[in-house]
């Protein structure tokens, strides 16, 4: 038998492993992680430059390093799954960006504080649903590995200026 070109590439392409799709959920899981990533890493920068406290500040500079390392990974992680991610922020971070953009000094600690203990929590749970419940093996375990450091930032926030007044498990 003659092997042609095209033979060949037919050949090829039926021998190539089926790639299902992600589910809704870890498509929505990823989103929504993508979209909180970029905000966390955009009220971190505002942190560093804005805050009052040094522990604000040095929770700002915490947010951009680990946020861009696990956002970087979950690029990676979604292009193998074939999830298309997000370049922006929701309406509801830029909403809160806007806000915290108008606000100095012991107002903004406060405020990012207290978002920061949100956004944590929200993260926490979002993360733990994929870790547990995912369907798509990358993208669970990202959630798996990036779960105790999300865990540890709510700690952190929780224990900033102002951060433990909105949390829901105090």
């Amino acid at each position: 038998m003659k092997m042609t070109p095209a033979w060949i590439a037919a050949s090829l392409f039926a021998a190539a492993p089926a790639f299902a799709a992600p589910s809704a959920t870890d498509t929505e899981f990823a989103t929504k992680a993508a979209q909180a990533g970029m905000a966390e890493i955009s009220e971190g920068r505002a942190a560093e430059s804005k805050g009052q406290s040094a522990a604000v500040k040095a929770f700002g500079k915490k947010m951009v390093a680990d946020h861009t390392k696990a956002a970087d990974e979950l690029k990676n992680v979604a292009a193998r799954s074939g999830v298309k991610l997000p370049t922006t922020i929701s309406a509801d971070e830029k909403a809160t960006a806007e806000k915290l953009a108008k606000l100095k000094g012991t107002e903004f600690d406060s405020a990012y504080s207290e978002h920061a203990v949100k956004d944590h929590e929200d993260a926490v749970a979002l993360f733990k649903n994929e870790a547990s419940a995912g369907s798509d093996a990358g993208l669970k375990s990202f959630a798996q590995q990036t779960l105790p450091t999300l865990e540890e930032h709510l700690k952190m926030a929780k224990a900033l200026p102002s951060g433990g007044a909105m949390s829901k498990s105090q």
